[in-house]
């Protein structure tokens, strides 16, 4: 792993500055946040489809008769209900209540495993399993050399249909399967996302980033492919209410305030589960909620919520001008009191109280 304070860069950063991509700094890779711009690809990922380069994101091998222990252990979802191709969400708890990252675990076969975490957190994620790898299961960090696109959007599955034999319609939400994909072998082709557009993530070495690239962008020409960029991916996610890592999530919030019980599984022991299991039988003071503005103004990370009266109620985790609904959404931490549907709470934005509602989520439905 790489501890140089230099930004690094994907297999495909050439072809995302020849697109004329604005490049910024993220999660210590420079990466594209928007070519045309942030609406124009947002609306192209709804109604066709979007390429997003997601290489950042770092992967790593477990394999041997104890990995599904260790994954067991430090994970909050129950890995032992996977079979073979199927894939969940999960997150490693942390000792403290909080949550060291929010990741993806693959059951490759019965003896290997794939986990997918977050880019700033891939060498935290890696020294936290690796402190309880007490069994010494064979692990693999190939992040560095494992390139991954997202291609998302309705059309996805038309368009990239023409690049595998493998038929893609027969792949169920949170599945995948290994295949040669644009005459590139071994693809991990995934039906998982970050939009609630539908679509597919491939895994592949990064010496087929160019071809894959390239193919991917001239089958989906006649459904309006475009590239995405960071920017519209986190339009998409919050229309959605997915949590981000280091936003709505991290080291100081419980998966069961985060609206994460459903990958929070007490069907086995695993760390600090037993804490975990007595805050959701006694209850939580705060959880994360999402929010429509009334009046006018757009909420932003940080920003303080509070109620009728100006008391400091909880904080604005995400939010942004959505650009599918024409409204500002957004989502926050409040005191349990104001956490129902409906609920009137106000953001604080330049001393002004802006009126806000708490809504159900998702924000967009289909």
């Amino acid at each position: 792993m790489t501890t140089s304070t230099e930004l690094q860069l994907t297999a495909l950063t050439e072809v995302h500055k020849a697109l004329g991509a604005k490049m910024v700094p993220f999660a210590g890779y420079l990466m594209p946040v928007q070519y045309e711009g942030i609406n124009i690809e947002h609306e192209t990922v709804r109604n066709a489809i979007g390429v997003f380069d997601v290489s950042h994101m770092g992967e790593f091998i477990l394999k041997g008769e104890g990995a599904l222990d260790l994954i067991q252990r430090v994970t909050s979802n129950d890995a032992s209900k996977l079979t073979p191709g199927k894939a969940q969400y999960s997150c490693l708890p942390n000792n403290d209540g909080g949550i060291v990252d929010d990741l993806l675990v693959y059951k490759i076969d019965d003896n290997s495993w794939m986990l997918v975490v977050n880019a700033s957190n891939i060498e935290k994620d890696w020294n936290w399993i690796m402190k309880h790898n007490t069994a010494n299961v064979e692990m693999h960090n190939i992040s560095d050399k494992t390139s991954l696109l997202a291609v998302q959007g309705p059309k996805a599955v038309d368009a990239l249909q023409k690049l595998t034999d493998v038929t893609l319609a027969d792949i169920p939400y949170y599945s995948f399967t290994k295949g040669t994909f644009a005459g590139c072998a071994n693809v991990v082709i995934s039906n998982t996302g970050y939009t609630g557009a539908g679509g597919f993530e491939l895994y592949f070495e990064n010496q087929y980033a160019q071809k894959i690239w390239d193919d991917v962008m001239a089958a989906g020409k006649e459904f309006g492919v475009k590239p995405a960029g960071l920017g519209c991916r986190d339009t998409l996610r919050l229309e959605m209410a997915f949590c981000l890592y280091g936003n709505d999530i991290d080291d100081t919030t419980s998966p069961l305030e985060a609206g994460l019980g459903w990958i929070t599984k007490f069907t086995k022991e695993f760390t600090n589960s037993a804490a975990l299991k007595a805050q959701k039988e006694a209850g939580v003071t705060k959880k994360l909620v999402g929010f429509e503005m009334i009046d006018k103004g757009i909420p932003r990370h940080g920003y303080e919520l509070v109620d009728a009266a100006g008391n400091v109620i909880g904080v604005v985790t995400s939010g942004t001008q959505s650009p599918s609904l024409q409204k500002a959404i957004g989502m926050g931490y409040v005191q349990t009191a104001f956490a129902a549907e409906g609920s009137e709470i106000f953001v604080s934005i330049r001393d002004k109280k802006i009126k806000a509602s708490v809504v159900k989520t998702p924000f967009y439905k289909k």
